[in-house]
């Protein structure tokens, strides 16, 4: 069995993947890939898909580090693993070891993997509309220079998250945003399309950023593919798996 992964050109090189929901071990809802530790999937199964992850991307299990996402700005230095257990209440993730796999979950919102592969330094973070409000990509970047980054090397890859199309939302979320030009009219009176892929992968390139690029998918739309967030709210179904995003630099021990 094989972990469903894609990747982007900008991270060539360098151990990475954006998952899908297709190669795990998980059943029901949680089919197939489900890497969340925080829901209702059996532990087990989900510490199988988790090291399957790992797997096709070459790394031991244990090299996986997670974050206890929190959809706000704080940033995590990852100089070893930790139990999952243990797990930074934070949303971003940065080291300079080697061996290391940061790893994020989602299911809508954005999963940003980031390299200066020439300073060795690496990150992660998750980056829904609030935590990409709260400036998470920037905390992100800014943590990785304190390693020994420079912003004029990093090079960063958006994956797949909830597309326009598919993302409506209230006047509130707008206004937090507070920049209308990735909105267009939504479908009802009073509501926005919201281009969050855009929004973010603006704010990345405001940094500074050597290179961002961003993967064409829809979460929501490309049910076969992932798990979504607002396709089971507005189902009104239950509980639902979260895909896995990582990045390792080469070599180390894990």
């Amino acid at each position: 069995m094989t972990a469903e992964f894609l990747t982007a050109p900008c991270l060539a090189g360098l151990p990475h993947g954006f998952f899908t929901r297709r190669g795990g071990v998980s059943e029901g809802a949680f089919a197939a890939l489900n890497c969340s530790l925080n829901g209702a999937d059996d532990p087990a199964r989900v510490a199988e898909n988790r090291a399957l992850a790992m797997a096709a991307l070459g790394l031991p299990a244990a090299a996986l580090v997670g974050l206890h996402q929190v959809h706000g700005p704080e940033v995590a230095v990852a100089r070893e693993p930790w139990p999952d257990t243990a797990r930074p209440r934070a949303d971003g993730v940065v080291t300079d070891r080697p061996g290391l796999a940061l790893g994020i979950v989602t299911a809508d919102c954005g999963p940003i993997l980031f390299a200066d592969a020439a300073g060795g330094v690496i990150g992660a973070c998750h980056a829904g509309w609030r935590g990409a409000v709260a400036g998470v990509a920037e905390a992100t970047v800014a943590a990785m220079e304190a390693l020994g980054a420079e912003r004029g090397r990093i090079v960063a890859a958006l994956g797949p998250c909830i597309r326009q199309p598919s993302y409506e939302v209230g006047e509130d979320v707008r206004a937090a945003v507070g920049d209308p030009a990735h909105f267009i009219p939504g479908r009802r009176p009073g509501h926005w399309q919201f281009d969050m892929a855009g929004y973010i992968a603006s704010r990345l390139r405001a940094a500074g950023l050597a290179a961002v690029e961003v993967v064409d998918a829809d979460t929501l739309a490309e049910e076969a593919r992932f798990f979504s967030h607002r396709r089971r709210t507005l189902r009104g179904e239950g509980p639902i798996g979260h895909q896995l995003s990582a990045i390792a630099l080469p070599g180390g021990a894990g």
